[in-house]
C-alpha cells in the first residue's frame, strides 16, 4: 500500500514499488510513451516526482546505454500500471529494480489521467509518496518542501575535458544531459565541461571556439550568479544555450522569465521553426518560459511552440547567439531538429575564419 497525497489535500491510494520510502516533491507529469529511463535519469527532473501518462510503464526494461546521467534524479516516480516483467533484447533489467537500487521511490494503481486533469487545472503542486496513511506531519513535510538550488546539486564538481578533433566548446554545465555531449562528440568536438559556476574568465582561459549552455532544473532567477558570468561571455564567443540555458541567457540580456501553469515535458509537443516554416515533434521538459513582453530589440523569436504560442527559440541579432527551450540532442522526430548542433559548428567556423 502506498499513497500520493497533493499540498491541496487530495490523496490517492495505490501500490508502492522502488524503494519503500516517504518522499516529497514537486509533482509534474511527461507525456511521453517511452523514455522513461531517460527521464528518470535527466537532471532536470532534479526535486521532481514525476507521472508518465502513458499508462504501461517499463515493459522494454532498462540498461547502462540510455540513461542521461550516472544515477535517477527524480525524487519519486508514479506510474498506472507498472510492467513486472520486461522483454526487450536490449533490457539487462527491471524498471522495479533498478528503482530500488537507486534509493527512488514509486506508487502505481492510482488514476493518472484523473492526476494529469488535476495538474492541468490548478497547475503543479507539492506532494509526498507515502507507505503510511496520511496525517497532518504528511502534509506539514509537504507545506516545507522547498526545491534548494538544484543546479548545485546536479552541475559537475570540477571541470573535465572530453578529447576531440574539431572545435572546442566550453560546456557550462547546470545539469547536463549525456545526449548532449553525445552530440558534440560525433561533430568532433573538444570539450571541456565547467561547473555550473565557473567564471567567464575561467571559460575564457581555454581559448573555446564557441559556448554551450546546457538544460537543467528549477527557477532559472535562483542562479543570478551564473546570470552575471552569461552576461560576462556575451560576445565573445558563439553560443547556443538548451533549456535552462536559454532562459539564463534571456535573463542576462534583458528579458524576463515567468511559471507556466504545469510546463511541458514530453518526447511529442510540436515546435514551429519561423524561419523554415516548418513544425518539428520535440522533447521538452520545462517549467518556466521567456515573457514575450520583456523581449529587448536584440532578442528575434525565432521558434513557437505550436500548442500554446510560447516561445520556444531565440536569436540575439547583435552577438552570435541562439537557444532554444526544447531538447534538440534528444530523438523524438527521430532526428528533426539536430540541425541546430550544424547551426552551431557553422557559426564557429565562421567566427574563426
Amino acid at each position: 500500500m502506498a499513497y500520493l497525497v497533493l499540498e491541496d489535500g487530495t490523496v490517492y491510494e495505490g501500490a508502492a514499488f522502488g524503494k519503500l520510502a516517504d518522499v516529497a516533491g514537486e509533482v509534474v507529469f511527461n507525456t511521453g510513451m517511452t523514455g522513461y529511463q531517460e527521464v528518470l535519469t535527466d537532471p532536470s527532473y532534479c526535486g521532481q516526482i514525476v507521472m508518465m501518462t502513458y499508462p504501461l510503464i517499463g515493459n522494454y526494461g532498462v540498461n547502462w546505454e540510455d540513461p542521461e546521467s550516472m544515477k535517477p534524479q527524480v525524487k519519486g516516480f508514479i506510474v498506472r500500471e507498472l510492467c513486472v516483467a520486461p522483454s526487450n533484447w536490449h533490457s539487462e533489467g527491471s524498471l522495479n529494480d533498478y528503482l530500488v537500487q537507486n534509493g527512488i521511490a514509486g506508487i502505481q494503481g492510482i488514476d493518472t489521467r484523473a492526476l494529469t486533469r488535476k495538474l492541468r487545472s490548478a497547475g503543479t503542486m507539492r506532494g509526498m509518496i507515502t507507505v503510511e496513511a496520511p496525517t497532518q506531519e504528511t502534509f506539514d513535510a509537504i507545506e516545507a518542501y522547498r526545491a534548494e538550488l538544484p543546479v548545485d546539486v546536479v552541475t559537475c564538481q570540477e571541470k573535465f575535458e572530453v578529447p576531440g578533433n574539431g572545435p572546442t566548446v566550453a560546456v557550462m554545465d547546470f545539469g547536463l544531459k549525456a545526449s548532449i555531449l553525445s552530440s558534440l562528440r560525433q561533430r568532433g568536438c573538444h570539450l571541456f565541461v565547467f561547473p555550473a559556476h565557473a567564471t567567464a574568465e575561467e571559460i575564457l582561459k581555454v581559448e573555446p571556439d564557441g559556448i554551450m549552455l546546457t538544460n537543467g532544473p528549477g527557477d532559472p532567477k535562483d542562479n543570478p550568479g551564473v546570470i552575471q558570468q552569461i552576461r560576462n561571455l556575451v560576445g565573445k564567443k558563439p553560443i547556443f544555450g538548451i533549456c535552462l540555458g536559454h532562459q539564463l541567457m534571456a535573463l542576462a540580456c534583458g528579458a524576463d522569465t515567468e511559471k507556466l501553469r504545469y510546463g511541458h515535458r514530453g518526447c511529442n509537443h510540436p515546435v514551429k521553426d519561423l524561419d523554415l516554416d516548418r513544425v518539428f515533434i520535440t522533447s521538452q521538459n520545462h517549467g518556466y518560459t521567456i515573457v514575450e513582453e520583456s523581449l529587448p530589440a536584440n532578442m528575434r523569436v525565432s521558434h513557437r511552440n505550436w500548442n500554446d504560442m510560447t516561445i520556444e527559440g531565440v536569436v540575439y541579432t547583435d552577438h552570435p547567439t541562439f537557444t532554444v527551450q526544447f531538447h534538440p540532442e534528444a530523438s523524438p522526430g527521430p532526428k528533426d531538429t539536430a540541425y541546430l548542433f550544424d547551426k552551431f559548428m557553422s557559426m564557429m567556423q565562421k567566427k574563426g575564419e
